[in-house]
């Protein structure tokens, strides 16, 4: 059986998602958002936020009211396409073989629904167990996983540019390699 046709869990090599982007824009309604999704692709889960119109409130309204009407536009779009968004999400699961969540952008507001937390194994010696310890016994985390992606999300922001240009890099590997003698 071929990696592309093999149940998610037994692949060996994931499905190639270089048009990923291309085709799940092309598969997003043109009303769903007001401008082209942000889609953001790793071997497990696609990851489609777009942009939601800002909704009208009085001059006078607050900080906290715009927050508050920002925050009331995502969780309506949320109910309201819901069925719509999963059949899209079938559509490019089926075809990419990677878990789709969605997500919207109102103003200053974020909201990521159902994404997708993958089990990452690692093996820490005791230096590394004793950081997560410290972080759950402090009370920031309430296990070890969550210690965990509490470090990597906090090296995230602080290495934003880095890792940027860590994987522009990885990309101009795979594009060589793509280019170079079959």
């Amino acid at each position: 059986m071929s990696p592309k046709h093999a149940h998610w869990g037994a692949r060996t090599e994931p499905v190639s998602a270089d048009d990923a982007k291309a085709w799940i824009t092309g598969l997003i309604p043109d009303d769903l958002y007001t401008a082209p999704p942000e889609i953001t692709i790793d071997r497990d889960e696609i990851l489609i936020v777009g942009q939601l119109p800002l909704p009208t409130l009085p001059e006078d309204a607050t900080d906290a009211d715009r927050a508050a009407g920002e925050s009331g536009r995502i969780s309506a779009f949320r109910e309201s396409t819901r069925d719509q968004r999963i059949k899209l999400a079938r559509q490019a699961e089926h075809r990419y073989e990677r878990k789709v969540a969605w997500g919207a952008e109102c103003g200053g507001t974020k909201a990521l629904f159902t994404t997708h937390s993958a089990p990452v194994m690692t093996r820490l010696r005791q230096p590394e167990r004793r950081v997560l310890d410290t972080l759950v016994d402090a009370g920031v985390a309430r296990s070890r996983s969550e210690a965990l992606a509490w470090c990597v999300k906090l090296v995230g922001q602080h290495s934003e540019q880095w890792l940027a240009e860590l994987r522009d890099a990885l990309t101009a590997v795979d594009d060589l390699r793509r280019r170079g003698p079959a």
